[in-house]
């Protein structure tokens, strides 16, 4: 599967995904706001609990300059609903288990991890803007680190 990766100026693809609650969020209830959505394998993994800490530790910061954060895996709910109460997320994590808008936004597909080849979850980031078009698409991000670059990029960065 080679789906096309998005680029800045591309209209973000909309989803409509159920939350840690079974809530359904919709990215086009942000129309008009600055939305980070970001990619992530799994709940409750070091390199996931490190970047979900990180934005949350950064949430302020971003929504005092506009941003609203959702973080999206392959998860079900209730996963997630656990992975929210034991690291205290304050933002909504989506429950993609049939892969929809992690294949929309090209955050699925071909990984390569010791020789190995295999499908999985790419670790991506993605600014859409208030007109609901891709501001910024970062693919194979690192875990660490990651959400103070992208603070540096929005020049949000202390």
């Amino acid at each position: 599967m080679t789906e096309q990766r998005l680029s800045p100026g591309d209209k973000a693809p909309d989803f409509t995904l159920p939350d840690s609650e079974g809530n359904d969020v919709k990215l086009s209830d942000f129309r008009g706001k600055s939305v980070v959505v970001y990619f992530y394998p799994s709940a409750g993994t070091p390199g996931c609990t490190k970047q979900a800490c990180d934005f949350r530790d950064s949430l302020a910061q971003l929504n005092d300059a506009g941003y609203q954060v959702l973080g999206i895996s392959p998860d079900k709910p209730a996963k997630l609903a656990k992975f929210v109460e034991a690291e205290g997320l304050t933002f909504p994590l989506l429950s993609d288990t049939e892969k929809t808008a992690l294949k929309a936004y090209s955050a699925f597909g071909e990984k390569k991890n010791y020789g190995k080849v295999y499908e999985g979850v790419i670790r991506s980031t993605f600014v859409v803007d208030a007109d609901g078009k891709i501001a910024v698409a970062q693919y194979n991000v690192r875990a660490t680190g990651h959400v103070a670059k992208l603070l540096r990029d929005l020049d949000l960065a202390s």
